[in-house]
């Protein structure tokens, strides 16, 4: 049979192509020359097993917190374009953590230190359950405490909030707080400091004191500063807890914070004390009110716990600089808050963040200054000059009729400016009932008092920082490994893996 000289040479092209496709599909298939070569060479790493261990969380914080946090001490101490030091810095390895939970890829505090806590994931809001909120995994804490560690656990907001909860307790929801301070009594945790229980004795009040019941379980609890002094490792379990309170039984922010106060790098410091024993400690610290300036996107004061926090890691260093080959240290964020940006739309490619330390308070103790100037002042009579001094004093902006204004034009009110205070002005004056309930409101104020709020967002606009949200957001967060085990925590991975990654360096199961 005589062949089309057409159809021989399409057959041969096609063989060709074949031939070209099982190649290509081998290639797929097998590993590349360099992996497999990787491959053949790997063997089971065997780590030294760290004696101490801490692990710091910056609620909210991911990298732009930190890197504000930098800005500002460059700012602030140098001047020009600078990035101040921060503790954190000097650390070798640096990897990078994702922290969506089972329900949202912006989740909340108490899924995501579940994940860094217990290696799952489960519902925003769930602490120290699997995604069937039924069955508990067992958390890190709970691992090393079996294995001869002592344990403590920090932090700048009240114990039985969601992020340090999620390291000795299990409960399907973080709002059952005074269930989680009864599982804190019975935990049989070493060291507990740093804010108060937010339900010491339930939601209706109407429960038996918990801190009754934490004294009954054998915890001395101190809450003055001569009593947390006096702690040492002879102390047996203790409960220290800040002489000075701010909202919701929490520490005051570093911003408001006063000479003799207690900060959270002196909890780090006196639990590093208490917790000393030849078997070695863990150490969760938590900067807790990180996150919470996010929600009311409070800049400075956001910046101030940052750094506050950063003075806490500078304890641990210290500590580890004594112990170089018996340390690790870790920090990480367990989300990001408020969605924070360097840069808005207003500045153009220009910061000045020297302008915050106009800025001498917290918006919460704002808000109690316009809670006296209310409680005072007759509704009808009311108006914003009154309080214009008051801005001055503590956030620095003014209005061009200022005596100072021209001295100081980057503090100077534009009208646009001015009209939203004025509109945020009239908001707070009205009972919280009547306020505006519209999705303008909602994205001005956030349900923050109008006015704190309204001067925060000017002030931080003015220096070049910007916000998305008040809630939570889905960035990836930053780990910082120093120590023994730290070369495990490069590269990027989910944030269930920080627990991974502590089991194998600890050799538990």
């Amino acid at each position: 049979m005589k062949l089309n000289k057409k159809f021989v040479i399409a057959l041969v092209g096609m063989a060709v192509l074949a031939s070209s496709f099982v190649g290509v599909t081998q290639m797929q298939a097998s590993p590349t020359p360099i992996v497999a070569a990787a491959a053949a060479n790997t063997k089971k790493v065997e780590y030294k097993k760290p004696k101490y261990i801490f692990t710091f969380i910056g609620d909210g914080m991911s990298y732009v917190q930190l890197n504000a946090a930098q800005v500002y001490k460059g700012a602030t101490e140098k001047g020009g374009i600078n990035l101040g030091k921060l503790a954190v810095s000097s650390f070798p390895v640096v990897g990078s953590a994702t922290t969506q939970d089972s329900t949202s890829f912006c989740p909340d505090s108490a899924s995501t230190a579940t994940a860094i806590s217990s290696g799952v994931k489960t519902h925003s809001g769930v602490i120290g359950y699997n995604a069937d909120k039924e069955t508990k995994p067992e958390s890190i804490t709970e691992k090393l405490k079996e294995d001869g560690y002592k344990i403590g656990i920090v932090s700048s907001v009240s114990i039985d909030h969601a992020t340090p909860a999620a390291f000795y307790a299990h409960e399907v929801s973080r709002s059952n707080m005074y269930n989680i301070a009864i599982q804190l009594a019975e935990s049989d945790f070493d060291y507990f400091a740093g804010g108060s229980l937010a339900q010491p004795n339930g939601k209706n009040k109407d429960q038996q004191s918990a801190f009754e019941i934490i004294e009954e379980n054998g915890y001395t609890i101190a809450d003055t500063n001569e009593e947390i002094a006096a702690l040492n490792n002879d102390s047996g379990k203790v409960y220290a807890i800040s002489p000075k309170l701010q909202d919701s039984n929490a520490m005051s922010y570093a911003l408001d914070s006063e000479k003799g106060d207690l900060e959270l790098k002196d909890f780090v410091k006196k639990g590093i004390e208490v917790l000393d024993n030849e078997d070695g400690f863990f150490m969760m610290v938590e900067g807790g009110k990180i996150d919470w300036a996010g929600h009311a996107n409070d800049a400075r004061s956001n910046i101030g716990d940052v750094i506050a926090l950063d003075e806490a890691i500078q304890v641990a260093i210290d500590f580890a600089n004594k112990h170089p080959e018996e340390t690790l240290i870790l920090v990480t964020g367990d989300h990001e808050t408020g969605g924070m940006s360097i840069g808005y739309s207003t500045t153009g490619y220009n910061t000045t963040f020297d302008m915050l330390e106009n800025q001498t308070m917290s918006y919460v103790e704002f808000d109690k200054l316009i809670a006296d100037y209310k409680a005072t002042t007759d509704v009808a009579s009311a108006k914003l000059e009154d309080l214009l001094p008051t801005i001055k004093e503590n956030f620095g902006l003014m209005t061009s009729k200022d005596k100072d204004a021209s001295k100081n034009p980057e503090f100077v009110l534009t009208d646009y400016e001015y009209s939203k205070l004025e509109k945020a002005f009239e908001e707070t004056m009205k009972a919280s009932a009547d306020r505006s309930k519209d999705q303008e409101a909602g994205i001005l104020y956030g349900g923050y008092e109008p006015l704190s709020v309204t001067l925060t967002h000017l002030l931080n606009n003015k220096a070049g920082i910007g916000w998305t949200s008040y809630s939570h957001t889905g960035v990836p967060v930053p780990v910082y490994a120093m120590g023994q085990g730290q070369e495990l925590f490069s590269g990027a991975y989910d944030n269930t893996d920080i627990f991974n990654k502590l089991v194998t360096i600890c050799g538990l199961e």
